[in-house]
């Protein structure tokens, strides 16, 4: 039996520590009710310790036996939360210096137990470590729909070395899919050196396959994989342990279109932009330098003049003007503009926009982009 004023110890991974049991908790349906004593099996919450981790055992001081320790899966993913430093930067934005930055970040560390916060050499960077893209671009849509403003770098994997071996983290995949898709599955996943351990034919016209990949294969895998699927494939992650490091793995073959200047995005410059790539702005967007307005088809970065108008003249052309017509922009979320980005740009993120910019936003000071783009 446990009851208010007992003493317990809890028993944590290098310490103990004991304490009164000053409130007690039950639990009736979602709600949190205040009781006196608790028996064996019911379900509570104490107050009255001040550090008290996952895995640490609460028990009677005159009988300390800890219970096996549960582990939580470690992060496999990093990436650096920092302050806006756009010329847009604090236009629209709540909160947006390094001290609510920071304070947000250490608030929700507490509460999700897979997330890892470390400070960096610059007082305006932090690293932040989780079990996925997804997961941190989940906070960062959160964040922002409380009116924080700030960028976001590229995701990268957690890297260890194991006696004195470089070390990436594995993934275990699942992925259930219609026997069509099949091949191009198998393909996507092979290029991002996934290795096939199991494939079953269910017998109704899909097929389960397991896959045992690097972590860093499977950035921005998911939102391909659902498009190559048309939305039908089913895909499951899990943690698999340490292996070594199995080389460079291609990342995005292709380059940005950057805008040079600022201003706003005319039809008529995006008109002539339009078959170098693809477009990430409409017409009217205000724009700034270094920001980037699109996809080159190349492998190079291309500096553009995105506010360009055309140039009237009094003379008078025969026919009527030329209608502009532009295909539909390629608007991203969080999650695939982090897919997207390169080491050399940043996600800005605020409540109102998610744009996509370098890191060195003049041009002459940028360095050329390398034609060899591996993670």
């Amino acid at each position: 039996k446990l009851a208010v004023g007992h003493r317990l110890k809890c028993v944590g991974e290098s310490s103990t520590e004991e304490e009164k049991v000053g409130t007690l908790f039950g639990f009736e349906g979602l709600q949190r009710v205040k009781i006196d004593e608790a028996g064996a099996g019911d379900i509570v919450a104490v107050a009255g310790f001040d550090e008290v981790q996952i895995g640490d055992t609460l028990c009677d001081p005159n009988k300390v036996d800890a219970l096996p320790r549960i582990r939580v899966e470690e992060p496999t993913i990093k990436i650096t939360f920092c302050v806006s430093t756009s010329p847009f930067a604090g236009k629209v934005g709540k909160w947006v210096t390094s001290r609510h930055i920071r304070e947000r970040l250490m608030k929700e560390s507490k509460r999700n137990i897979a997330l890892r916060v470390e400070p960096t050499a610059e007082p305006d960077v932090f690293t932040v470590y989780g079990r996925g893209e997804l997961m941190l671009a989940v906070l960062a849509e959160t964040m922002r729909r409380e009116g924080f403003e700030f960028c976001m770098g590229m995701p990268e994997v957690v890297v260890r070395e194991i006696d004195g071996v470089k070390s990436e983290p594995m993934e275990r995949v699942v992925v259930d899919v219609p026997e069509e898709y099949v091949g191009a599955v198998t393909t996507r996943l092979g290029e991002r050196k996934g290795i096939m351990t199991k494939m079953n034919n269910l017998g109704h016209g899909r097929a389960r396959i397991e896959y045992r990949i690097p972590s860093r294969g499977l950035i921005g895998f998911r939102s391909s994989f659902l498009t190559e699927t048309r939305g039908t494939g089913l895909l499951n992650t899990l943690f698999d342990g340490w292996e070594p490091y199995s080389g460079p793995m291609l990342r995005r073959p292709c380059g940005a279109i950057v805008s040079d200047r600022a201003g706003t995005a005319t039809p008529y410059a995006l008109f002539h932009l339009d078959p170098r790539g693809i477009l990430f702005v409409p017409p009217g967007t205000d724009v700034y330098e270094g920001m980037i307005i699109g996809e080159h088809n190349r492998n190079n970065d291309l500096d553009v003049n995105v506010t360009r108008e055309k140039k009237l003249t009094n003379i008078r052309a025969s026919g009527r003007d030329e209608n502009v017509v532009l295909a539909p922009p390629r608007v991203m979320g969080i999650e695939e503009a982090l897919e997207w980005v390169d080491r050399d740009e940043l996600v800005e993120i605020t409540p109102d926009a998610v744009r996509v910019r370098k890191r060195i936003l003049a041009c002459n000071r940028r360095p050329k982009r390398d034609d060899d783009r591996a993670a």
